[in-house]
């Protein structure tokens, strides 16, 4: 069975974070969350205030844990997505799995991680609008809502295309016919 890392922080954006978890699991894939500097409490507090108790914190993974995943998924939220895009940690997690060939996916804001990983220069990406500046000069942008021809890095815009971002996901990690079984149950009609 196919594993994935989803990471939080304070600030991290609650429907980016909670669809993509959610469908993995769904999907079968082994999933876990780990924090990224969360001080005092051990609960993410999302930017819409929702509480997340993570399954682990990323300071705690063995390297023989993290290098078992075969995904790494970044979400957005401005705040959670600057202190995940700044975590030197999460930076060499990402340049590794990338170089690896193993699934990177970055939504929203989330895909300045990958700028400051410095993974995927030159290939296609998205992003939520408001950081689409800060990585037109390193990648091929694109308006799509998920984008998946950049060898393993999957990017997504936001929010509303969380559903569309994880079923990529699922499909990348366990295959289209999984994919379908997953979204039919859902109900998304054709808002993907």
């Amino acid at each position: 069975m196919p594993s994935a890392l989803v990471l939080i922080a304070d600030g991290t954006e609650e429907m980016e974070f909670t669809i993509t978890y959610d469908t993995l699991v769904r999907a079968g894939v082994d999933t876990t969350s780990a924090s990224v500097g969360l001080s005092t409490s051990p609960y993410a507090t999302c930017s819409r205030g929702v509480r997340i108790l993570p399954d682990a914190t990323l300071e705690k993974l063995s390297e023989a844990q993290i290098d078992a995943f075969d995904a790494v998924v970044v979400p957005g939220g401005a705040k959670g997505a600057e202190t995940l895009a700044g975590s030197e940690a999460v930076q060499r997690i990402l340049r590794k799995k990338y170089e690896e060939g193993k699934v990177v996916g970055v939504v929203c804001a989330g895909s300045l991680a990958a700028k400051s990983a410095g993974i995927g220069k030159g290939k296609n990406i998205t992003s939520h609008p408001s950081v689409k500046g800060e990585l037109e000069g390193d990648y091929q942008y694109s308006e799509d809502r998920v984008v998946t021809d950049a060898d393993n890095l999957i990017s997504s815009r936001g929010p509303g295309t969380s559903f569309g971002f994880a079923l990529a996901l699922v499909e990348r990690l366990v295959g289209k016919q999984k994919r379908d079984e997953v979204q039919g149950p859902m109900v998304l009609g054709d808002s993907l």
